[in-house]
């Protein structure tokens, strides 16, 4: 196996009573959002209409001093989420001073986790299956911006959490390497509880178990689609293309300009 298994069962998470008030704009007034154990959840929405502040108050990741946050959430464990999650966020966050295999195991260090030759082995595996060969001891600033995306992916696999958040992670890559690393992905995270934030209504539809639309301000879910088939899917399946033009149709109809 590339990476390790986590044998313990991924929890399902509810998120409930969310506001969040940016500035004078209140992106989320008592939000209610729940995210199903062992299923990709994909989340689509406008720009700004708040995606990816679900994922960051679901990650616990801090907010600027202008933002008000509260809410609830819920594991159907009830244990906490903290060393059981993951996330990946737009910006690649690589340290500019450690090579590519030091910033990819950067979490183990600061856990003081022991770096075994095995450990390094699995990490040069999943970096020559995102295309990414020879790399290990290069730089950031020796990498395209699309690699750099390409690790951080490797970053967030190797850690094998129960909980995967990932916002746009493929967002910078050319069409045939994004499909790629999204059947890389469903291999991969497969009976872990994944949010994906996305603005690519395909990529929800070969990911998603679930996709929520996320409209208005305060933002609430006008419609919840449920695709068929198992991920990833056939993005070439003539019934996918048109659910694909459908769910088009919905974001256009429910975005306001």
């Amino acid at each position: 196996m590339i990476v390790r298994m986590n044998h313990n069962q991924a929890p399902s998470i509810t998120v409930s009573n969310l506001n969040i008030r940016y500035h004078e704009l209140q992106l989320f007034n008592q939000f209610d959002f729940y995210l199903p154990a062992n299923k990709w959840t994909c989340l689509l929405g406008p720009s700004g209409v708040g995606k990816t502040s679900i994922l960051r108050f679901i990650a616990s990741l801090k907010y600027n001093g202008d933002t008000e946050c509260s809410g609830d959430i819920a594991t159907s464990d009830s244990q906490p989420l903290h060393g059981r999650l993951t996330c990946m966020t737009q910006q690649d966050s690589l340290l500019p001073w450690l090579d590519i295999l030091d910033n990819i195991l950067l979490g183990f260090y600061l856990r003081s986790e022991k770096i075994t030759e095995l450990l390094k082995q699995r990490v040069i595996a999943l970096l020559e299956k995102v295309g990414l060969v020879g790399i290990s001891r290069k730089k950031p600033s020796q990498l395209s911006y699309g690699m750099r995306q390409r690790v951080v992916l490797v970053r967030s696999l190797i850690e094998d959490r129960q909980v995967i958040l990932m916002d746009e992670p493929f967002s910078s890559l050319d069409i045939i390497t994004r499909f790629k690393l999204q059947n890389l992905a469903a291999e991969l995270l497969v009976n872990r509880t994944v949010l994906l934030v996305t603005h690519d209504p395909l990529e929800a539809l070969r990911l998603g178990d679930y996709i929520y639309i996320l409209t208005g301000s305060p933002a609430k879910i006008s419609n919840l689609i449920k695709p068929c088939g198992t991920i990833p899917r056939d993005s070439t399946d003539i019934n996918l293309l048109k659910e694909q033009a459908r769910l088009l149709k919905m974001l256009a109809d429910d975005c306001v300009w």
